[in-house]
C-alpha cells in the first residue's frame, strides 16, 4: 500500500477486490498471507474512520440539543 492516506471508499473497494481474489480460488498460496495482512490493515483504516465519524456525529448532535 502507498503512504497516501486512503479514503474509506478506497479502502473498502480494495477490501472487496481482495475478497473477490480469495473467493475466486485463483490466489496463489504464497500471496494469501500478504493479501490477508493488507486486508487487516484496510479493515483497521475503515474501523478508525467509522469510529471518528461516529464520535463527530455524537458531538454535533450534542451541540444542537
Amino acid at each position: 500500500m502507498t503512504k497516501k492516506e486512503l479514503s474509506y471508499k478506497e479502502a473498502y473497494e480494495r477490501l472487496e477486490k481482495i475478497q473477490a481474489l480469495i473467493e475466486s480460488n485463483n490466489l496463489d498460496v504464497d500471496d494469501l498471507s500478504d493479501k490477508l495482512k493488507e486486508a487487516s490493515a484496510l479493515l483497521k483504516i475503515c474501523k478508525e474512520k467509522l469510529f471518528k465519524v461516529n464520535e463527530e456525529t455524537k458531538k454535533i448532535l450534542e451541540e444542537i440539543k
